[in-house]
C-alpha cells in the first residue's frame, strides 16, 4: 500500500533535515521532493516549525520502541546491554552522520525553543530507559552508570560521522563493557 501523503512528507522532510540541516532545507525542496504541491504540506502541517516537531517525534517514536523492544526480550542482567546493542544498530541503519535530535538542539538553541525542548526532552528519554535498564540489571548501586552509558552513547552518536560506524560502535562495545565489568564488580 503506498505511503499517505503525510507519511511521504515526514520521510522526506526526515531525510533532507538529517542530510542537510533544518534551516537549509526550505518547504518548496521538501515538497519538490515528497512530489507534492505546497497546499498539501500545509494541509498536514500548519507550519515548517510544526513539519519538524512532527519529524522529530516520529523519529523518536521509533527509535525509543527499538530501545524497548530490546529491553524486553532481553535476558535477565543483559539489559542495559541489549540497549547499548539496539543503539548501535540504530546508528547502523539510521544515523551514520550523527544525531538528529542533536542537530535539532544545535540549530534551534538560540531560536525556536520548543524545537529544541523537544529534542533535550528525547535526550533526557534516553536517560531514563539506561537509568531503569541499570536498575533491571540490579546494578543501580553503582551510582553515576546510567549517566555514564548516556555519556558513552552519546558520544558514539557523535563519533559515527568521524570514525565510521563500525569504529564507533566498538569503541562504544570496550567502553560499555568496561563500565558493566566495572559495576558488577563493586569498583566506583
Amino acid at each position: 500500500m503506498p505511503a499517505s501523503k503525510r507519511d511521504q512528507l515526514l520521510a522526506t522532510a526526515e531525510r533532507l533535515f538529517y542530510e542537510q540541516g533544518f534551516h537549509a532545507t526550505g518547504v518548496d525542496r521538501i515538497v519538490a521532493a515528497a512530489g507534492v504541491v505546497r497546499m498539501t504540506l500545509y494541509n498536514h502541517f500548519t507550519s515548517k516549525e510544526a513539519l519538524i516537531t512532527a519529524v522529530l517525534k516520529a523519529r523518536h517514536e521509533r527509535f525509543i520502541a527499538s530501545l524497548d523492544a530490546a529491553a524486553a526480550s532481553a535476558s535477565p542482567g543483559q539489559v542495559t546491554r541489549a540497549m547499548v546493542e539496539a543503539h548501535g544498530r540504530w546508528l547502523e541503519r539510521y544515523s551514520q552522520h550523527g544525531c538528529i535530535m542533536a542537530k535539532a538542539m544545535g540549530e534551534f538553541a538560540e531560536h525556536g525553543t520548543e524545537i529544541h525542548a523537544l529534542a533535550a526532552a528525547a535526550k533526557t528519554d534516553l536517560l531514563a530507559r539506561l537509568e531503569a535498564a541499570v536498575k533491571s540489571d540490579e546494578l543501580d548501586h553503582h551510582e553515576g552508570l546510567a549517566r555514564r552509558l548516556f555519556v558513552v552513547l552519546e558520544g558514539s552518536n557523535t563519533t559515527v560521522a568521524l570514525l565510521g560506524v563500525q569504529a564507533a560502535l566498538a569503541d562504544t562495545r570496550a567502553v560499555t563493557d568496561a563500565l558493566l565489568a566495572a559495576a558488577r564488580s563493586g569498583i566506583s
